[in-house]
């Protein structure tokens, strides 16, 4: 074979050079950020936020949060991304439908599911989908399954009756996740996965999901990860990563009854009946690309970790803040004795709501769990932003962070403690701390299970807190405490969760 000759072969690393630096050039002075403020290492290369994130495992949240100290409320984080922490600017990122928000195309890859609604990128290709599911998941759909969700939390409360009998030591985080998978598996398809009934609440669907979640920074940077890891015989995935296996598990049994749905839909005498979420996936005047079987897998994929996660999250962190202060429990269950007489007593969505002192402690939850900790983007395709003196050119991906709106002191003072009685101080003076509370996000693409979750956590916390006491066990709250950013936002290196022991049943 011919050599090149020389001068050419020299040419082409002068020209690979000749590129990069015409790059870096380009974003620096040219690039429509180039007047925002950042590190000039941010605004050249992808490579700034992978070394946070992947090499020093989750750690961009900080970094962002040290940009910010540095250089102001508005920051050029990445090449084509800006970050803003000022609550008060949070609804013009997360705005209503009628003012068009995309998802960033650099970083739907995170999620592993390209056909699903959380990362479908058009406005209105978003809306439609949404659409098909926005009476399943309406607060007047949750409130006609409430007997389901009361019926998990019965089936909880005999596992924690059991466990205070035998003196077995309960993760609390599992069991919770454990419920709030069996209530989105059962609203999702009609039929629950029964995750109450395993001995360790089948804590390999929780540990997968959690790394499924770190890996999607690692996603966005290398997508190609996910076709390969899908490839696998999955003798040999389980052989690499056992939790990736889990989680390729769970993938077959969402394909099998999406398949199942798909299935029963095309019978005659099923059609226009949708009894489940899944069921108005699958109704046939939808377009064929629509109600594919990679679609469904996707959609029901999403809904089963984002419908479990993060309302568990939720509950681990009221259960921690309320074993840790007992008088903030006894309050608690003195208001809950208005609409629960006993602790065998149960009490409705609707009644539970117009308890002020339990909506604080809920509130308090979700402020200190934060939902999603990693930022996500909203791009205004057609609009210019308007932050301050900045003009946001129409097109660049914008975000804030949940963590930094709800540790905000200007907005919650002392922002570290659980203190319940802010919101009720607050609601003295007329003010509204509710819309500083961003779990679920805002906007057009608010979180769909918004009504689901809130039923779970008055439900829940009512009807375990009212009925059980309970001792929390080698349990600290740096195992509550976020430290790096893994989507769901992640507690010390080597957590054992938060575990508690039941100790017995309220008297009265």
């Amino acid at each position: 074979m011919d050599l090149l000759p020389v001068p050419l072969a020299a040419l082409i690393p002068a020209g690979i050079l000749a590129y990069i630096i015409a790059g870096v050039i380009y974003r620096l002075y040219f690039h429509p950020l180039s007047k925002f403020p950042g590190p000039k290492l941010a605004a050249i290369t992808h490579l700034y936020e992978f070394y946070f994130n992947l090499v020093k495992g989750g750690m961009f949240i900080w970094e962002i949060e040290r940009m910010h100290q540095q250089y102001g409320p508005i920051v050029r984080i990445t090449p084509h991304e800006l970050h803003i922490k000022d609550p008060q600017f949070y609804d013009e990122i997360y705005a209503p439908s009628s003012r068009k928000r995309e998802k960033y195309v650099g970083f739907v890859a995170h999620f592993g599911t390209p056909q699903s609604m959380v990362t479908t990128i058009n406005h209105d290709h978003h809306r439609l989908r949404r659409g098909l599911l926005n009476s399943y998941f309406s607060k007047r759909s949750v409130m006609r399954l409430e007997p389901l969700i009361q019926e998990n939390i019965d089936k909880l409360s005999k596992r924690f009756g059991a466990a205070g009998k035998s003196g077995a030591i309960i993760r609390l985080d599992a069991a919770f996740t454990a419920l709030t998978m069996d209530i989105i598996t059962h609203y999702s398809y009609g039929k629950s996965y029964n995750y109450l009934d395993e001995d360790d609440f089948k804590l390999s669907w929780k540990e997968a999901v959690l790394e499924a979640s770190a890996n999607g920074a690692m996603l966005r940077h290398f997508p190609f990860v996910l076709t390969i890891s899908k490839s696998m015989p999955p003798w040999l995935l389980k052989k690499l990563d056992p939790q990736a296996a889990v989680l390729l598990e769970i993938q077959h049994m969402v394909r099998k009854q999406s398949l199942e749905s798909l299935e029963s839909f095309e019978k005659a005498e099923n059609k226009g009946s949708q009894a489940t979420a899944f069921d108005a996936l699958c109704d046939p005047s939808l377009p064929p690309e629509e109600r594919s079987i990679d679609r469904l897998q996707d959609e029901g994929q999403i809904l089963l970790a984002a419908g479990s996660e993060t309302t568990a999250k939720t509950l681990t962190t009221i259960a921690f803040y309320l074993l840790s202060n007992k008088a903030l429990l006894s309050k608690l269950r003195e208001e809950l004795k208005k609409v629960m007489p006993t602790p065998l007593s149960t009490a409705s969505w609707t009644e539970l709501e117009h308890l002020p002192y339990l909506g604080a402690v809920i509130n308090e939850g979700l402020r200190l769990s934060y939902g999603v900790t990693t930022r996500l983007p909203r791009v205004a395709p057609t609009e210019a932003l308007r932050y301050k003196d900045w003009v946001i050119p129409p097109g660049t991906p914008v975000s804030e962070s949940s963590y930094f709106v709800h540790m905000d002191p200007s907005i919650f003072p002392d922002p570290g403690s659980f203190d319940p009685e802010r919101w009720i101080r607050a609601a003295e003076k007329g003010e509204r701390l509710d819309r500083f509370i961003v779990s679920f996000t805002k906007g057009s693409r608010q979180c769909l299970g918004i009504n689901l979750a809130y039923a779970e956590l008055f439900l829940t916390v009512a009807g375990i807190f009212r009925r059980f006491d309970m001792e929390l066990h080698e349990t600290t709250v740096d195992d509550v405490r976020l430290v790096r950013d893994r989507f769901f936002g992640a507690s010390r290196d080597g957590s054992m969760g938060v575990r508690a022991s039941i100790s017995g049943t309220v008297d009265s």
